[in-house]
């Protein structure tokens, strides 16, 4: 008979597409993994890896097999936290996929989290929106705070959590003015440190400067705002960030914040995750902790 670990495994290797990876996130060695695996093949009389000198997939009968392990390892999970949850605490690992422009937010989020539930263990990836979404649909995610547009909403349930406004956060020596708005033309003179092509907010920036006819310097790409702004502090170049995120952490020495006008920009960032009934208690003290915020 197939084991739950069996299933467990076969879930974490869809995950994680990799055989060392996913032998990591269930706590045996690569060896002992892939000897399982190879065992369960045995027990099932039919191949459901496709072998090479890596992963390269599974077979038909494999694909199947993902399937149904993914929603019982997922439903096993759900029940043992309900029965947790019964008896007033609610614990468990929440899993939580971020976009870099939301991170503040949601730590702020996570301390309201484990202030109520301190049972709930989380961990917190950054990761780009398409790879969010990718995640919750293979699992690897139980959700994600993420840009709302764009999300399969036949698949995913999205909730709206906060919008997203933004500032220029420039060098005082090369910023327009100390105080007031600054404007995206203004912006667009000067150098700028801006996240990397393939990230939602970059290409929402690219997208106002497309629109409005402008050519920005940007002059270094980075996956998260800390290498932009230290930039700005050095007086190399300026940046456009989320505005909570200054009013979380302040601007840096020798910097001036200026809030972005003509246009104003407004983003929707929400709470992504799977579509199923019932919902993990963990989730649901998130959104309650969301709410709280």
């Amino acid at each position: 008979m197939i084991s739950l670990r069996d299933l467990e495994f076969i879930a974490s290797l869809a995950r994680r597409k990799h055989f060392a990876r996913a032998a990591e996130d269930c706590g045996v060695s690569q060896p002992a993994f892939s000897m399982r695996i190879r065992k369960l093949e045995e027990k099932l009389d039919t191949p459901i890896v496709k072998r090479g000198n890596r992963f390269q997939g599974f077979t038909t009968e494999g694909e199947a097999l993902v399937r149904h392990a993914r929603t019982i390892v997922e439903d096993v999970k759900i029940l043992e936290q309900e029965f947790r949850s019964a008896k007033g605490e609610i614990t468990g690992k929440l899993v939580l996929g971020v976009v870099p422009t939301a991170v503040i937010f949601v730590a702020r989020t996570v301390k309201t989290l484990r202030t109520k539930h301190p049972g709930i263990k989380v961990r917190l990836q950054t990761a780009t929106s398409l790879a969010i979404q990718q995640g919750l649909e293979n699992g690897l995610y139980e959700a994600g705070i993420t840009y709302g547009e764009g999300v399969s909403r036949d698949l995913l349930r999205v909730e709206d959590v906060y919008k997203e406004t933004y500032l220029l956060l420039v060098p005082t020596h090369l910023a327009p003015r100390l105080s007031g708005e600054v404007t995206w033309a203004e912006a667009a003179q000067l150098p700028l440190t801006l996240l990397e092509p393939g990230m939602q907010n970059r290409r929402t920036l690219d997208k106002v400067f497309d629109d409005l006819g402008l050519f920005p310097e940007v002059s270094v790409e980075t996956s998260g705002f800390i290498a932009a702004m230290v930039l700005a502090a050095e007086g190399m170049s300026a940046t456009v960030v989320p505005k909570h995120l200054i009013e979380a952490l302040g601007a840096p020495e020798g910097t001036v914040a200026l809030p972005l006008a003509a246009p104003v920009l407004e983003k929707s960032v929400s709470i992504v995750t799977p579509l199923r009934d019932p919902s993990l208690p963990t989730v649901e003290a998130l959104r309650r902790a969301l709410r709280v915020k």
